[in-house]
């Protein structure tokens, strides 16, 4: 962990309010129970003089911590709860959810709005529509028509799709070109689905599909790139697919997929020098200025990280704040805590 690790005392206060933007970043071992937990474990708090602060799960296994049956330190996964509705949404995710269909399963509409919120930053019903939204743009990138897209993600009427699709990307779906050389294709990961934009040599867009930013993000691309935007698949799209299925099982160090940047040469090499941050680890936006001979251009640093379009790939997940804060994450922070915890738990030992 490359930023000034806070003070016991005040990583004591964050486990006293359970603070959840710790969560795979720290961990607490009790010397009274010979356990350890996140920060942020429901359980009754330890005595400060019992906490010993430990900035990996491995590092507590070493020192003879046993992991807390409750909060889980050792999985990176989702509350019961958020699993197994989600479970239930990837067996059928062109299903059309109601709140009545929570009820009828037994569970409290607005409980599963806040676990939801709390843990993927989205509420179970709209994860519903985005995944219904995937299913109709999988349908348009193998060659269906608007309506069959529409009846595949289950929207009563062509205008309402079609106004889904143009809030989302925004465009609508008849702007799509037949003959386009860039190509938009859905792409599922465990955060939730992302769209991937590829021509037949390389990655143009990797960006998770509730970001707000992509409409802009798509038609600047569209502007920069002669050729306009369609549907469909290429090689990329394969080829980045199975590196996300590998990184979420931890099994991928370097993604794989050749990439196409599109920035200044000042935004590339600030990239290039985010892509040089190893898994597990992270910089702040000074520390990148500084790699780069630019120790004045934090500000520069920042609009460029905040300029990318290959998430992931180019992981500006890993720049925090010099306090060690979280600071913004155009996906969300809910996903950059996640990501950040998955990488850590699969980067390798030092």
């Amino acid at each position: 962990m490359l930023f000034s690790r806070p003070s016991d005392t005040a990583l004591y206060d964050a486990l006293l309010n359970r603070d959840s933007a710790w969560d795979g970043r720290m961990f607490v071992g009790v010397t009274s129970t010979g356990i350890f937990c996140r920060l942020s474990c429901p359980a009754r708090k330890p005595k400060a003089d019992n906490c010993r602060f430990h900035e990996t799960a491995a590092e507590c296994l070493d020192a003879g911590f046993r992991p807390c049956k409750r909060c889980k330190p050792l999985e990176h996964g989702m509350e019961p709860l958020v699993a197994d509705l989600s479970a239930k949404l990837n067996a059928d995710p062109g299903r059309r959810w109601r709140e009545d269909d929570l009820t009828a399963l037994g569970l409290d509409p607005s409980t599963v709005r806040r676990a939801f919120k709390r843990q993927l930053g989205v509420t179970f019903l709209e994860l519903a529509r985005l995944r219904r939204l995937q299913e109709g743009f999988a349908a348009l990138g193998g060659g269906e028509r608007v309506i069959e897209a529409q009846l595949t993600a289950n929207y009563d009427s062509a205008s309402g799709f079609r106004s889904a699709v143009s809030k989302l990307l925004g465009l609508a779906p008849g702007a799509f070109r037949d003959d386009a050389l860039l190509r938009c294709a859905p792409v599922s990961t465990p955060l939730g689905p992302m769209i991937a934009v590829a021509d037949d040599h390389a990655l143009h867009l990797l960006e998770f599909m509730d970001r707000k930013a992509l409409p802009t993000e798509l038609k600047r691309l569209s502007e920069r790139t002669p050729g306009g935007l369609g549907f469909g698949r290429t090689k990329p799209h394969a080829m980045v697919a199975n590196d996300l299925e590998d990184y979420f099982n931890g099994r991928l160090r370097e993604f794989q997929v050749p990439v196409k940047f599109h920035g200044s040469p000042f935004t590339q090499a600030v990239w290039r020098e985010l892509q040089a941050i190893p898994m597990g680890q992270t910089r702040s936006y000074s520390q990148l200025a500084a790699q780069m001979g630019r120790p004045s251009a934090v500000r520069a640093v920042a609009r460029a990280n905040g300029d990318n379009q290959l998430a992931l790939i180019i992981p500006c997940h890993r720049v925090i704040g010099a306090d060690g804060s979280l600071t913004g994450y155009g996906g969300g922070l809910h996903r950059k805590r996640a990501l950040l915890d998955l990488e850590r738990q699969a980067a390798p030992l030092p």
